[in-house]
């Protein structure tokens, strides 16, 4: 093992367990795991097809929208 992985492997260590869980996938998949990196809920896949979907049909916020939620968020 090389010096870098090693600190790599140590900062990992000093993590919360999500986040070393969420490392390590990243690192199986950089490796050719076919794991998803981030497994979505029912709901989360839901909302992320109908999102796919509304791009698809070209159905995009406009400027205005946008901005209002940045406001809202103070960006």
């Amino acid at each position: 093992m090389t010096k870098m992985l090693e600190k790599a492997l140590e900062a990992v260590r000093t993590m919360p367990p999500d986040a070393q869980d969420d490392a390590a996938r990243l690192l199986l998949r950089l490796m050719g795991d076919d794991e998803p990196v981030v497994e979505l809920t029912p709901d989360e896949a839901a909302a992320l097809d109908e999102s796919l979907a509304q791009a698809d049909r070209g159905e995009f916020a406009t400027d205005e929208e946008v901005r209002a939620v940045w406001a809202k968020y103070g960006l």
